[in-house]
């Protein structure tokens, strides 16, 4: 390469962000696709911090992992369902193909639907594994967070989801022509808007990992700063994304989404802050669990003590 050329390739890389070249690669007979790799990898992360935020609250066990069992299908399954439902004519329209709708990992999964089936997942696994559903939601709310961010460079590999054209010097270049809106050059930067999500959602981790640190969030209430948090920065979000979407009083529908979202953070919150009844001790929905908890801990505890005390 000469010099012109890569100070050419290097004013490029430094005025806008390139597209990948690539969405998968192949394993043998199986095709790998990076979207999917993502979505693994953000619920192993969400996994992880949960499980280590939920033993720090009282738990001995991997109720967790028990809990997730259930949470995951459902997410998935919802999120792809509500996604279907509101990009309805890009799967069932005339010419479409209805079998795409089945094809998750060409991309397309709604976070609201991921969350309101996956809540319903995650009480249920609750209930089997004796841990009340609350205590979990909190313990998995910054997990949560991490897990969307990393998610959502799923979307840059499928170059999908990009935002309105700019001439910022973070503009998005795509590189899929068939992904352009007609009637744009193919020439166009995009606002990358997966990635304001991301950033934002990496910062709101910090923020309710913070806040529960300072003031020891409990019954629900982590998990409500969580759900007014990414839905007050996924309104904005939406509102620069490019992507078909209707339009509902002036707003895209994932918008109002957004705004339910806040609502009901702001609704738990008040409600768990100013009329619950009584703390909760325990993680625990059977006292037996809780007091089963305490015996051995402090069982533990006093191991190694003694072992302390030997060495």
């Amino acid at each position: 390469m000469n010099s012109v050329s890569l100070n050419t390739a290097v004013t490029r890389v430094l005025d806008s962000i390139p597209s990948p070249s690539i969405s998968y690669f192949d394993l043998g007979p199986f095709r790998i696709h990076f979207y999917a790799l993502f979505i693994i990898l953000g619920i192993f992360v969400a996994g992880f911090m949960g499980h280590r935020r939920l033993k720090a609250r009282g738990a001995q066990n991997l109720e967790v992992v028990d809990i997730a069992l259930w949470t995951v299908p459902f997410g998935i399954v919802g999120g792809r369902v509500v996604h279907v439902l509101t990009h309805w004519n890009d799967y069932f329209a005339a010419g479409a193909d209805p079998t795409a709708a089945f094809r998750i990992w060409e991309g397309g999964l709604a976070i609201y639907g991921a969350i309101v089936f996956g809540a319903l997942g995650a009480y249920i696994g609750s209930r089997f594994s004796n841990i009340q559903f609350l205590a979990f939601a909190d313990a998995i709310a910054p997990g949560l967070l991490l897990a969307q961010a990393i998610g959502r460079m799923g979307n840059y590999f499928n170059q999908e989801l990009f935002g309105a054209p700019t001439d910022l010097p973070w503009g998005l270049e795509i590189s899929n022509t068939e992904a352009i809106p007609a009637g744009l050059p193919i020439d166009t930067y995009f606002s990358p808007t997966f990635a304001y999500e991301a950033l934002l959602s990496i910062l709101g981790v910090f923020v309710l990992l913070f806040l529960d640190k300072k003031y020891q969030l409990r019954s629900g209430r982590l998990f409500a700063l969580y759900l007014i948090w990414y839905s007050a920065c996924r309104f904005w979000v939406e509102g620069v994304r490019i992507d078909p979407s209707e339009i509902v009083f002036g707003l895209r529908t994932f918008q109002w989404f957004a705004l339910a979202g806040i609502a009901l953070g702001l609704v738990v919150y008040y409600v768990q802050t100013f009329i619950k009844i009584g703390p909760r001790t325990t993680v625990y929905i059977s006292e037996g669990d809780a007091e089963v908890a305490v015996d051995e801990a402090a069982t533990a505890d006093q191991d190694n003590s003694e072992y302390t005390t030997e060495k």
